[in-house]
C-alpha cells in the first residue's frame, strides 16, 4: 500500500505522529472506533446540521430548496469520491493531483490500514470533507440558482478545486512541502468553498428586489438547531483530524470549546455594544465564526491561544458580514465568505503565531520562525482563494452555458420550493 505523507490535521512533516514512519503499521482498534464515530459525526454536521442552519437562514417560499440541494449534492460527492475523488486527494502523484491508483477504491483490500485504522475509515473520513464542503457553497447561491445548475457545478469544483487543494494541503503536496499547517481544514475547506461561494454569488447576481425588500431569517430556532448540530459534529471534525485517539485529538477537542466561546461572547458583546441588543442569530454565527477559526490551529496552539484565536473570529465574522458584505456589493445569502472566508483566513494566519511554542503551542517545525511560518500561512490562503475562485468562475460558466445558471425572475419571487421541486414546507 503507498503510505501517504501526511494526514489531516498533520500537515507539518515535523508533527507527524510516530505511526507515520512505523515500518510496519498495526490496527488499533480505539483509534479505529474513534474515527469511525468522528466520520459520522463530520457526516452529521451536513445532514442535518448544515441543512437546518441554512435552511432557517433563508426565506419560507425557499427552504425545501436548500434542504434538496445539501442533500443531493451529499449524496454526488459521495459518489464522486468514491469513484476519484479519494484517489486524486490522496494517492502519489504530483504536487497538485494525486493519480488514479485508488479510483473506484481499487488496490485498497479491507484490511489495508492508515496508520492504527483501517484505510476505508480514513476513505469514508475524508469523504465527509467533501461533503459538508460541497454543502457550505450552497449557501451563498441561495433562492435564485438553478437545481441542475448546481449539480453541474459540483461535478466541476470538487475535481478540479477540492480534490487539488485537499492534495496540497494533506497528502505531501504544493503546500504541504512548503511547511504550510493546517489541521482541519481552514483552507482545504473552509477559505476553498467561500472563495467558490463568492465567485458564485457574484455570477448569480443579487436576489430579485435585494435591498428594497426585507430579507429575513424564516425560521430562526431552525437556524439555532443547526448551528448546535453543527457544534457537536465539529468535535468529529476537529479531533478527529489527529487521526487517532490521543493527545493530539484531547488538545483539539478542548482547544475547540474554548475558541467556540469566546467567539460568541466576542460576538454578541460587539453586536450588543453597535445595535443595542445582543441577538440569537448573532450567537449562532458567533458560535460557527469560532469554530471556523479554531479549525486549521486545532491541534497546532494551546489552550490560551485557542481563545484568543476565538475572540478574534467572532469579531471577524461579524466584521465580514456587515461591513465586508457591503463593501463587496455581494448578495451572499448565507454569509459564506463573511464568516467561513474571514474566518477561516483569521484562523489561517493566527495558527501561524499561535503554534509557536513560547505561546504554548506545540511548536514550529525544525527551522521554521514565526515570520517564515506567517508568510507561508497567508501564501497558502491566496494560493486557495484564487485556486477555488478560477475553477468555480469556469465551473458556474459551464453551467450557465449548459442549462442556464438562473431561474427567471417570475419563478424567483413565487418561490424554488414550488417551481423547482414541486413541494411547499409549510401546508396549512
Amino acid at each position: 500500500m503507498k503510505k501517504l505523507v501526511s494526514l489531516t490535521g498533520l500537515g507539518a512533516l515535523a508533527l507527524l505522529p510516530t505511526w507515520a514512519m512505523a515500518a510496519t503499521p498495526v490496527v488499533d482498534k480505539a483509534d479505529n472506533a474513534f474515527m469511525m464515530i468522528s466520520t459520522a459525526l463530520v457526516l452529521f454536521m451536513t445532514l442535518p446540521g448544515i441543512a437546518l442552519f441554512y435552511g432557517g437562514m433563508i426565506r419560507a417560499k425557499n427552504v425545501l430548496s436548500m434542504l434538496t440541494q445539501v442533500s443531493v449534492t451529499f449524496a454526488m460527492v459521495c459518489v464522486l469520491w468514491m469513484l476519484y475523488g479519494y484517489s486524486l486527494a490522496f494517492s502519489d502523484g504530483n504536487p497538485f493531483f494525486g493519480s488514479f491508483t485508488w479510483a473506484m477504491l481499487k488496490n485498497i483490500p479491507i484490511t489495508a490500514l492508515m496508520g492504527t485504522f483501517y484505510q476505508l475509515v480514513h476513505v469514508a473520513f475524508q469523504c465527509s470533507f467533501a461533503c459538508i464542503t460541497v454543502g457550505l457553497i450552497v449557501g451563498a447561491l441561495a433562492e435564485r440558482i438553478r437545481f441542475s445548475a448546481v449539480l453541474i457545478f459540483v461535478v466541476i469544483w470538487l475535481t478540479f478545486s477540492y480534490a487539488p487543494m485537499a492534495h496540497m494541503v494533506w497528502a505531501g503536496g504544493y503546500l504541504a512541502s512548503m511547511g504550510a499547517l493546517d489541521f482541519a481544514g481552514g483552507t482545504v475547506v473552509h477559505i476553498n468553498a467561500a472563495s467558490a461561494g463568492l465567485i458564485g454569488a457574484y455570477m448569480l447576481g443579487k436576489r430579485a428586489g435585494f435591498g428594497r425588500e426585507s430579507f429575513k431569517p424564516h425560521n430562526l430556532p431552525m437556524v439555532f438547531t443547526g448551528t448546535a448540530i453543527l457544534y457537536v459534529g465539529w468535535f468529529g471534525f476537529n479531533a478527529g483530524s489527529a487521526s487517532a485517539a490521543n493527545e493530539i485529538a484531547g488538545l483539539a477537542f478542548i482547544n475547540t470549546v474554548m475558541a467556540t466561546a469566546g467567539a460568541i461572547l466576542s460576538w454578541v458583546f460587539v453586536e450588543w455594544m453597535i445595535r443595542g441588543k445582543p441577538s440569537l442569530l448573532g450567537a449562532c454565527s458567533g458560535c460557527i465564526a469560532g469554530l471556523v477559526a479554531i479549525t486549521p490551529a486545532a491541534g497546532f496552539v494551546g489552550v490560551g491561544g485557542a481563545l484568543v484565536i476565538g475572540l478574534a473570529g467572532g469579531v471577524a465574522g461579524l466584521w465580514g458580514v456587515v461591513a465586508l458584505k457591503k463593501w463587496l456589493r455581494v448578495d451572499d445569502v448565507c454569509d459564506v465568505f463573511g464568516v467561513h472566508g474571514v474566518c477561516g483566513i483569521t484562523g489561517c494566519l493566527l495558527t501561524g503565531v499561535f503554534t509557536s511554542a513560547s505561546l504554548g503551542g506545540v511548536g514550529y517545525a525544525q527551522g521554521m520562525t514565526m515570520g517564515h511560518q506567517l508568510w507561508v500561512q497567508l501564501y497558502s490562503v491566496i494560493v486557495c482563494l484564487i485556486w477555488s475562485g478560477v475553477v468555480a468562475f469556469v465551473g458556474f460558466k459551464i453551467a450557465d452555458i449548459a442549462v442556464g445558471l438562473r431561474v427567471s425572475e417570475e419563478q424567483e419571487r413565487e418561490g424554488l420550493d414550488v417551481n423547482s421541486h414541486g413541494e411547499s414546507a409549510y401546508n396549512e
